[in-house]
């Protein structure tokens, strides 16, 4: 029985609060449930009386192949409606009375192990099952019904399948059905499974479809598992395997290589050289037409005769190789190769594969001189080195910037050194220079003989000599113009010089120089005067006009005598001093006195003029300086030590040696005094004493006097020695002469 809750209401009273310390109590209306306890009094039955069922021979014994159905009315989940299954009866009995067993809580029916082997021996096609429900479990009390089961056994149709071959891209309604399994026993459902997973599906009756087109380049087999189940997926038996074979069409067509980089193949190459082998893949089946690929070679297209073919393919392998035609380096050659299946039959298909090939350069060329013989060239003998005596340019025939690369020598024509090449790297223009100066008087002229050879070995026959250029030089001889040994010169002169004072003296830089010629120009005033030969410079009359600060420039020119069209210039300044107040007195003659050249660190104690009472000024403290000439301001320095005396040393490291009249003016006041200091410059020995040439000196003897004055010495000294000879002599005998007795005795130590 259902139970049913029932609600009853209490009479409604006024709510009541009660309160307490801690909570609060409502009183009011509150619902109640009561609950009405369930009685075994419902009887279970089945569904059917009689139920009909088939089984299939082949069955797995424990698989169910059919399920009871039976009810309780009463309370479900409860002892009462717990029911149980049992058989009670099988008719006939044989060959085994426990042919079935059935599942007391499910109510399934299955093949029991013995019945699943004795199945197979028993002839009856048909047995009665005489089923029981009982309801309150397991206990011995309860209700029960009963129900008949009738069990036909049918032959076992779940037989092996033959594989099943399908064309690829089939060109059908799809789904397309492929194969039928059948399972004879009752409720059944079909599962399918696929290695690997494919379009393939199975229908309630058991057909199985291919639900698309099938590639077989794709997936070449496929195995299909099919198996049967009740309807709580138990499998009755053992899959069924279905192999699916996917057969080729040609529908793929050869697949070239990717295009790689350019093949390079050097120039001159033999014929037979391999350039590339062509290998397309065909997806088809193996081993078969479909995927039998040959090669025709499209383009460059291929010439007759044989001997005019750049290339050979060979149809199998797909191998190119050089033909006899040579190719020029540089070329850049597409080769087309088109790849055919089928064996190259009609209704193939193709494909075309292209190989690009790149002829490269070697060194086969040797350089070359644009000109082999170049017009002689001038250069003047005092061409500073460095400086370009000619350009030349090589070329070579080759592509490769590394086999252009050249070197350059002077083979022949410069023993001593005088040129030099230059070049850069990668440049084919190389200049010839000069390296050192040249000499008209030891080679007036130079042949000169430049080769030009690679630099990277040359390919094929030996290097050779290389190639030439002749260049031919002509020195051109220079006289070099005179040199002064100033470029400018410059005096103070006192506006009252009289006429006739020298001023300087100009000299040639280089002594052993050839003798030069001079003169003045622009000598307006007439107030100069140059010696043609020494140089001299004096004044030619008194400087009458002249104003103290003004400056008077002339032109001195000097020429060479041996060379008239030589000649050089340099200018004379004069600055005017102002005159002086008296004549200006010279003191006598500063005696000799030597210094030593190369310069060493002494030099000359000039003094002033000593104390006269009868000159006014006569006494310190005195200035000191040199005169105006530039060759003594050049050669000679002054520095004063104290009011009365100065210093005087050279001013060159080396100066002539000789004897030096050096002018120094003194001066005091308004007064300035001219002395006159003789200096002989000479070579010095280590102690710093003048090296002088030996020469007789007054009162000295002559060789003869000298000779006889030596006889005469030792004749005299030799006297001497035979009168003490003598005495000694005469003395040892006068002892002799005396008694023994008078001789003293030595003493014995």
């Amino acid at each position: 029985m259902v139970a049913a809750w029932l609600w009853l209401l209490c009479f409604l009273v006024p709510q009541v609060t009660l309160e307490t310390e801690n909570r609060r109590v409502l009183w009011g209306p509150q619902p109640v449930r009561v609950r009405v306890k369930d009685e075994n009094d419902q009887v279970p039955h089945f569904s059917q009386a009689t139920y009909k069922v088939h089984l299939s021979r082949g069955t797995r014994p424990g698989v169910p192949f059919f399920f009871l159905e039976a009810s309780d009315g009463d309370e479900p989940g409860t002892t009462n409606s717990d029911l149980r299954f049992h058989i009670l009866n099988q008719a006939p009995a044989q060959p085994a009375s426990d042919m079935f067993q059935l599942e007391p809580r499910l109510g399934a029916l299955a093949l029991s192990p013995e019945g699943s082997t004795s199945l197979e021996k028993a002839l009856e096609g048909y047995y009665q099952l005489l089923v029981q429900v009982k309801d309150m479990g397991d206990q011995a009390s309860g209700h029960q019904a009963t129900a008949t089961i009738d069990v036909s056994i049918v032959e076992n149709t779940w037989v092996p399948l033959d594989p099943v071959h399908l064309a690829e891209n089939l060109q059908v309604p799809y789904p397309h059905h492929i194969a039928q399994v059948h399972w004879n026993g009752g409720d059944v459902h079909y599962h399918l499974e696929s290695q690997p997973q494919g379009p393939f599906d199975v229908d309630t009756e058991g057909k199985l479809y291919v639900t698309q087109e099938l590639d077989r380049e794709a997936q070449a087999e496929y195995l299909l598992q099919v198996w049967a189940q009740n309807t709580h997926s138990e499998d009755y038996a053992a899959p069924l395997e279905l192999q699916v074979v996917v057969t080729d069409e040609n529908d793929n067509a050869p697949i070239c290589p990717p295009r790689g980089p350019s093949v390079s193949i050097p120039e001159l190459s033999p014929p037979g050289t391999k350039v590339a082998k062509i290998s397309a893949e065909d997806a088809d089946a193996p081993s078969s037409p479909n995927s039998h690929v040959v090669y025709q070679l499209l383009s460059p297209e291929p010439e007759e005769p044989a001997e005019l073919r750049a290339f050979e393919l060979d149809s199998t392998s797909g191998s190119v190789t050089l033909g006899a035609a040579q190719l020029q380096a540089g070329q850049n050659i597409l080769l087309q190769v088109l790849a055919m299946d089928l064996g190259g039959t009609d209704g193939g298909l193709s494909s075309t594969c292209e190989i690009p090939v790149t002829i490269t350069d070697i060194n086969d060329h040797a350089p070359e001189f644009t000109t082999s013989q170049i017009e002689p060239v001038s250069l003047p003998e005092d061409a500073e080195p460095g400086t370009l005596v000619t350009t030349l340019t090589a070329t070579d025939a080759d592509l490769e910037p590394a086999f252009r690369l050249m070197d350059f020598a002077i083979e022949a024509g410069d023993e001593e050194g005088t040129f030099s090449l230059d070049w850069e790297p990668d440049s084919a223009h190389v200049q010839l220079r000069l390296l050192k100066n040249l000499s008209y008087e030891a080679a007036p002229s130079h042949k000169l003989v430049v080769v030009v050879r690679n630099v990277e070995e040359l390919v094929g026959p030996g290097p050779g000599p290389g190639a030439t250029a002749t260049v031919t030089v002509l020195v051109e001889r220079v006289v070099p113009p005179p040199q002064l040994d100033r470029e400018s010169y410059e005096a103070s002169v006192p506006i009252s010089t009289p006429a006739g004072s020298l001023l300087l003296t100009v000299q040639p830089s280089d002594p052993l120089s050839s003798p030069l010629r001079f003169s003045l120009v622009n000598d307006s005033e007439g107030w100069l005067c140059i010696k043609e030969i020494s140089g001299e410079v004096h004044t030619a009359r008194p400087l009458q006009g002249a104003q103290p600060g003004d400056m008077y420039t002339v032109l001195i020119e000097a020429q060479d005598a041996d060379e008239p069209t030589l000649s050089t210039s340099a200018t004379l300044v004069i600055h005017f001093l102002k005159a002086l107040p008296a004549p200006t007195p010279t003191l006598a003659p500063v005696p000799s006195r030597h210094l030593c050249t190369p310069r060493q660190d002494h030099g000359v104690v000039v003094s002033g003029p000593r104390e006269d009472p009868d000159r006014a000024g006569g006494h310190g403290p005195f200035s000191f300086a040199l005169g105006p000439n530039p060759t003594v301001q050049r050669d000679w320095r002054l520095r004063a030590l104290n009011g009365s005396h100065a210093y005087l040393t050279l001013g060159l490291h080396w100066v002539e040696p000789r004897e030096h009249v050096v002018p120094i003016a003194v001066s005091h006041n308004d007064q300035i005094w001219q002395i006159q200091v003789r200096v002989i410059v000479c070579r010095c020995n280590v102690e710093g004493q003048c090296m002088r040439k030996v020469g007789r000196m007054k009162g000295m003897p002559t060789k003869l006097s000298a000779v006889g004055i030596l006889v005469g010495t030792l004749i005299a000294i030799g006297i001497f020695l035979i009168l003490i000879f003598t005495h000694l002599t005469l003395a040892r005998k006068k002892d002799l002469d005396q008694p023994v007795d008078s001789v003293p005795l030595k003493v014995a130590v």
